[in-house]
């Protein structure tokens, strides 16, 4: 496949972890680490995502994310395309200079 055909799609994963003993803090903690170390945007504290180039992309990183779950907790996983990632508003407070910068990173790929 030719770059400029390449279709890009999103990987949005929500997380609700529990933190209520210091061993369930360290444990959120390195997920969260594993995503920012994946390539993962924190748009929110629970809220992650993540551009990949095609299905094989998608697959690859769902893997790698199936493969760091913590043991507790709930985690989700949406796959939107870019142009519906694009179409997100942010509703209360500001973008912040990372948030602006995500669409474009698709021009580094």
């Amino acid at each position: 496949m030719k770059p400029e055909e390449a279709r890009f799609m999103w990987l949005m994963v929500f997380f609700d972890l529990p933190v209520g003993s210091k061993t369930e803090r360290r444990t959120a903690t390195r997920f969260r680490n594993f995503l920012k170390n994946d390539g993962y945007l924190m748009l929110q504290f629970s809220v992650y995502a993540r551009v990949c180039r095609a299905e094989e992309g998608v697959d690859k990183h769902l893997s790698r994310v199936k493969a760091n779950l913590p043991s507790k907790g709930s985690v989700r996983i949406l796959q939107v395309t870019d142009k519906q990632y694009a179409r997100m508003k942010l509703l209360v407070g500001e973008s912040k200079k990372s948030e602006k910068k995500a669409t474009e990173q698709l021009v580094l790929l």
